[in-house]
């Protein structure tokens, strides 16, 4: 019988691993980027793994060429308590779009995509150039059918429902459109709606205190975001948890009225 769980496949021998967590790539990455099939013998110098037998997590990284310092597709899986998958990280990234420095400060040390400590030159330029909070380089457009793919891989292990930890404000805003719901954090949601609404708490720090507080960031998710990761809350964007059911939209929106 074939695992439905992390844990369980990291326990298979390699060719079996690859095979189950190949399904998580979705074809139009290997397509664009003119990569070989995965289950040829080529396949194995972009697309790259970490597990462990006895580990309940997998870190997958594809990349478009060999060297290449960014993966295009990374993803970073772990089992729940109760055996279901759940989405640590998931990022795309256009290899052909200017880097930004936003996971390392200059002297190299690693920000943990500026949760630890923070890059501000390298922040404040990726702002400007149009990206989101915790992201390296512009994205590749390709969520839908990244979603599409990803829930044929929860369905082949025989799961129902996934779960997913959005690192930022903007990436549970996402989710939201993609049909996801809250399993932890509607209520942090609403609060930050009506904290930038226009008699809002939130709207009234917005005093170009610091690049990321500027006067017109309560109307835009992007922008809102890099006010809520520069601390405009009084606190970390933690403690949110969203699952989606495979092939079904809960229809939840904490943000109406606002554009990208």
């Amino acid at each position: 019988m074939s695992p439905s769980t992390i844990g369980g496949i990291n326990l298979l021998p390699e060719a079996e691993k690859r095979e189950i967590y190949g399904r998580a790539v979705p074809q139009e990455l290997l397509e664009r980027f003119k990569l070989p099939p995965l289950d040829s013998i080529r396949a194995g110098n972009f697309l790259q793994f970490k597990y462990e037998p006895g580990s309940t997590d997998v870190e997958m990284y594809l990349y478009h060429e060999q060297r290449f310092p960014d993966p295009v597709l990374y993803g970073h899986l772990t089992d729940t308590i109760n055996g279901q998958i759940h989405i640590l990280l998931y990022v795309l990234s256009d290899p052909e779009s200017p880097r930004f420095d936003v996971d390392r400060m200059p002297d190299g040390s690693a920000t943990r995509f500026g949760t630890l400590k923070r890059n501000l030159e390298a922040e404040k330029s990726a702002m400007e150039a149009g990206l989101s909070p915790g992201q390296v380089r512009h994205g590749l457009r390709l969520l839908t059918p990244a979603i599409i793919t990803f829930e044929r891989f929860v369905s082949s292990l025989g799961h129902e429902i996934y779960f997913v930890e959005p690192l930022y404000y903007h990436n549970a805003v996402i989710f939201e459109r993609y049909g996801f719901t809250y399993q932890i954090g509607r209520k942090l949601m609403e609060r930050i709606e009506n904290g930038f609404a226009n008699d809002g708490e939130l709207n009234r720090l917005l005093d170009d205190s610091t690049p990321f507080r500027g006067k017109d960031t309560a109307y835009s998710i992007r922008l809102r975001s890099w006010a809520i990761h520069d601390g405009i809350l009084g606190e970390p964007f933690t403690n949110v948890t969203m699952y989606k059911r495979v092939g079904k939209s809960a229809g939840i929106t904490t943000c109406p009225s606002c554009s990208w």
